[in-house]
């Protein structure tokens, strides 16, 4: 007896898929998945295998970008509305994308310096600090510095709307300005200053925080919301941190394409912090 075999290593069809776009909305046309695919274009001649990767692992992280900074945008006028609620949600989505971004650094990694030196030439000055998405993100998060734009005077659509950013409130200053009205001790120069500048550790605000950590049951949305800013600030600086050691990875301490010292510079970033304040009040064990 003959036993007759059946392929059922397929899923069938389902009758109601739609399969007629001829007049309908595609995904790809939803997603403009012909311009984006055609944006890979290495430059290496003959193109060398491993270009694809730095071009797509760069391109994906300025998609990333772009998203944090539309949820940052978000979050910034919420708190303008005295809308704390839904900060604190666009907040837990930032930190989830910053680990989208810090884990494709393990990507990156398996570029080795041989590989990456095949095409690194065609790079020329390109450089990673010259992301102007970078620039405006650090400028939301207040890392506020006039002289990192002059790399775009060549633009004049980006270095305005980074000049704008750099000279407007960010994230924390809003947060500081929501807490004032609030009845918090704020200080006033923490209130009314060059919001161009940095902003610099105030010990008068550090006691602050220190009251709202010591009550966290009276201060909730206020104590949620300066744990959803450390949350930010440390995944921000673990990306940094891993940025710096797969540069360090791949062309050790050669100097970055941008004119940079490389690894050096990058280091340096690792010092900055955002919100010094809600770091330090941690030194003095929280009393109920």
């Amino acid at each position: 007896m003959q036993v007759k075999m059946t392929n059922t290593n397929q899923r069938p069809v389902e009758p109601n898929i739609v399969s007629d776009f001829s007049d309908r909305l595609s995904y790809s046309g939803y997603l403009s998945l012909d311009g984006l695919l055609a944006q890979q274009r290495p430059l290496s001649q003959p193109p060398h295998h491993d270009e694809m990767l730095f071009i797509v692992q760069h391109q994906v992280s300025e998609l990333w970008i772009k998203l944090v900074i539309h949820e940052l945008t978000a979050a910034i006028d919420h708190i303008r509305q005295d809308r704390l609620p839904p900060t604190l949600k666009t907040l837990s989505r930032v930190k989830l994308i910053q680990m989208q971004l810090f884990e494709q650094w393990s990507v990156l990694e398996t570029l080795t310096p041989s590989e990456y030196m095949e095409f690194r030439s065609v790079l020329g000055s390109a450089s990673g600090f010259q992301s102007f998405q970078y620039r405006k993100l650090e400028f939301l998060l207040g890392n506020k510095n006039a002289d990192n734009i002059k790399v775009f005077a060549h633009d004049k659509t980006i270095h305005d709307d980074l000049k704008r950013t750099l000279e407007s409130p960010s994230l924390y200053d809003e947060f500081l300005l929501y807490l004032s009205r609030h009845g918090y001790s704020i200080p006033d120069e923490c209130r009314d200053r060059d919001w161009s500048k940095p902003h610099t550790r105030n010990e008068a605000l550090v006691e602050a925080f220190r009251q709202i950590y010591r009550n966290p049951k009276q201060h909730w949305e206020a104590y949620e919301m300066c744990e959803k800013l450390v949350d930010v600030e440390e995944y921000f600086q673990l990306w940094r941190f891993r940025h710096m050691k797969t540069v360090e990875r791949i062309i050790g301490f050669r100097q970055g394409t941008g004119g940079s010292s490389g690894v050096g510079f990058l280091r340096q970033a690792l010092e900055l912090t955002f919100f010094p304040e809600l770091l330090a009040s941690r030194t003095e064990a929280p009393q109920e």
